[in-house]
């Protein structure tokens, strides 16, 4: 079993999510007291959401190659970043250090193209949805995908901000986030990318009509394929 690398703290509850998941994955299939190999490493969520909002992508970008740098110096053998947006800067961590990144962005669009769909909506924070970071690295697998009218990307955001990173789950934000779902079928999207950890705490397959790709969970599949292979 090869060591993940976790970089995490991007939320807490995001953090939470990954370790819960990457355990149960083991137990699935490994079963009896199997667990996974893993180093985590977590950083401030106030910090690096200040620097995000005097956009100082830079210094971001050094923060996670440090914070990458020490899982690798730990044993790790693979480096996931546990979050959406913060892979705006994963080039920078990629690059500070020797071993492989497992990017979301490349495990989602496989997942995408092997469901037969070729284009998609994404919910997300306002980085994840108006930058292009995500969105071009999807289109260098061949899927098209599009995003919420931006009168809807302060309240994603402020909900995943103000509510779900503290783990509060609030039925009339479900509600409405269905509702910008439907717009993005209307828009001809053949599938929905719920494109942040703490949103998977909010919407679920059950809650709407069309594919729900849930991103963390397929990046956790497929950090256990890896580790596991």
């Amino acid at each position: 079993m090869q060591t993940i690398g976790l970089v995490g703290g991007m939320s807490w509850e995001s953090s939470l999510v990954y370790y819960r998941d990457l355990n149960l994955g083991v137990q699935e299939r490994l079963g009896g007291l199997s667990s996974p190999k893993l180093v985590l490493s977590t950083v401030d969520f106030a910090e690096l959401t200040a620097l995000e909002d005097a956009e100082r992508w830079d210094r971001i970008g050094e923060l996670l190659a440090e914070a990458a740098r020490g899982v690798e110096r730990a044993g790790a053998d693979f480096l996931v970043l546990c979050t959406t947006t913060f892979h705006k800067v994963a080039d920078q961590v990629a690059a500070a250090v020797g071993i492989p990144l497992l990017h979301l962005a490349d495990v989602v669009a496989e997942a995408v193209k092997a469901a037969g769909a070729g284009k998609v909506g994404l919910i997300g924070t306002t980085v994840a949805m108006s930058d292009s970071f995500f969105i071009d690295r999807m289109a260098g697998h061949g899927v098209e995908v599009i995003v919420p009218a931006p009168a809807h990307h302060d309240f994603l955001n402020t909900a995943i901000y103000e509510e779900l990173v503290h783990g509060n789950v609030v039925d009339d934000t479900r509600r409405r986030v269905v509702g910008i779902v439907d717009e993005l079928w209307d828009a001809g999207a053949e599938g929905i990318l719920v494109g942040c950890t703490e949103l998977e705490l909010l919407i679920h397959q059950s809650d709407i009509d069309l594919p729900a790709y849930p991103c963390t969970t397929l990046h956790v599949n497929a950090a256990l394929d890896r580790a596991l292979a």
